[in-house]
């Protein structure tokens, strides 16, 4: 597998994740009874965008080294999911 492919796959992961850890520990304005003038009242009091940088690439990375080794290094592939639905041709 060539380098671009492996990058890519991380990258689609990582995207993934993105919108898995954004809602995690956010606080709405309302929450905080701090809602500035202008916006909606569940817009994020704070947002830490670094903090949620590093945590979409530490938990991409686990799990991109987590397909990587079942794929590359097991030669796990899609034909080794069990297939559940009949074959209907």
């Amino acid at each position: 597998m060539s380098v671009f492919s492996t990058f890519a796959i991380y990258f689609i992961i990582w995207w993934i994740t993105l919108f898995v850890v954004l809602p995690l520990g956010v606080r709405t304005q309302a929450e905080e009874n701090d809602v500035v003038p202008g916006t909606v009242e569940s817009a994020p009091a704070r947002f830490r965008a670094l903090r949620v940088v590093l945590l979409t690439t530490v938990i991409a990375a686990v799990i991109h080294l987590g397909w990587y080794v079942l794929s590359v290094k097991l030669g796990y592939d899609i034909d080794a999911i069990p297939r559940f639905a009949p074959k209907f041709y």
